[in-house]
């Protein structure tokens, strides 16, 4: 069971109203303590599951003040344990629980801010994006799968692509710019320098590794939407993301360095299935992680932006839908005219 340390701070004089909000919530224990004359602090321990509910009930009521805040802990462990009978546990009513969402996953702040370091760009995630795509590509040329996990290990699309996903449900345009940035300038640098890979050594277009990449079928877009899932869901979750991060890059990295390496060696037709498949991946990721948070019951802290974020939650998956069938169609006319040829 994963467990929180919620700290709040609050005016002093507002202390009763403070505990009239948690009243009737779930929680392990409680203590306080009076940092001076105008700040009062109570420490909460809780379920990570109901984390979020209390977050946001304690944002709606104590924002407007100068001295509010919220720091939110993980607990690695707690003595004595919360399911031994001696431990004393004030549980919600079933009324309230009922409101509760998310179980099973993370508070959204706490999504959010292990998301949004991933949006910033820095030499750290170009090196990581230069030092991936050499490795891609060395596994490629050698035809070698083991290389080439190797590349997706280093991950460094993951936290941007889930952040993107995260942008679109909460109506985030700033997360979702940031994102977009780090996204397209992670691409960039790849497929630049595996163009340069691409004018400098010898491409056979036919060799295993790279003829895989160049004719997507059906099969593809399935695994970019189990990648897009497991990438949201290594968040949520707590699951590896080093282990997740291998099946994000395993729709992303391989067919955009091949891509490049074939526009570098004037390889045009089969780059041109390459690219297929990179959009094909890039939508089916984005659009899983969507759906993936919505399922979760991820959205704003404040009812008054919940209609907007699902108004933006809709148009973003009715795009990436219109946009997948497009491209299946095109890729279905694709292997059409390659079994002809």
């Amino acid at each position: 069971m994963a467990l929180r340390l919620l700290q709040v701070v609050i005016p002093s004089n507002r202390k009763d109203e403070l505990y009239n909000v948690i009243r009737g919530e779930s929680r392990i224990e409680s203590w306080d303590q009076v940092i001076d004359e105008n700040r009062y602090k109570l420490s909460i321990l809780l379920e990570v599951d109901d984390s979020e509910h209390l977050i946001t009930k304690l944002e709606h009521h104590f924002s407007d003040t100068g001295t509010f805040r919220i720091v939110l802990y993980p607990v690695e462990a707690t003595i004595p344990r919360p399911d031994d009978p001696d431990v004393e546990r004030e549980r919600g009513t079933a009324k309230e629980q009922a409101k509760k969402e998310g179980k099973g996953r993370i508070s959204r702040e706490e999504l959010y801010h292990d998301l949004v370091d991933s949006t910033r760009l820095s030499w750290v995630f170009a090196v990581l994006m230069l030092a991936s795509t050499v490795v891609a590509a060395t596994g490629i040329l050698r035809n070698s799968e083991a290389i080439i996990i190797g590349s997706m290990v280093i991950a460094p699309l993951l936290g941007p692509n889930v952040a993107l996903s995260l942008a679109t449900t909460l109506a985030d345009f700033h997360l979702a710019k940031n994102a977009m940035r780090v996204i397209i300038t992670g691409i960039g640098i790849s497929l630049i320098f595996a163009i340069l890979i691409g004018l400098i050594l010898e491409i056979d277009p036919t060799a295993h590794q790279i003829a895989n990449r160049t004719q997507p079928n059906l099969g593809d877009i399935g695994l970019s939407l189990a990648s897009g899932i497991a990438g949201a869901l290594a968040f949520t979750t707590g699951v590896a993301s080093a282990l997740v991060g291998v099946m994000v890059a395993v729709a992303l990295l391989p067919p955009l360095v091949v891509l490049g390496m074939l526009i570098g060696a004037g390889q045009w037709q089969p780059a041109t299935g390459a690219m297929l498949l990179l959009f094909i991946n890039i939508i089916c990721i984005n659009l899983s992680g969507v759906l993936t948070f919505v399922v979760q019951g991820i959205k704003p802290s404040h009812w008054g932006e919940e209609g907007k974020a699902r108004n933006t939650t809709r148009v973003a998956i009715s795009i990436w839908i219109f946009l997948l069938l497009i491209l299946t169609i095109s890729l279905y006319y694709s292997h059409i005219n390659f079994d002809l040829l």
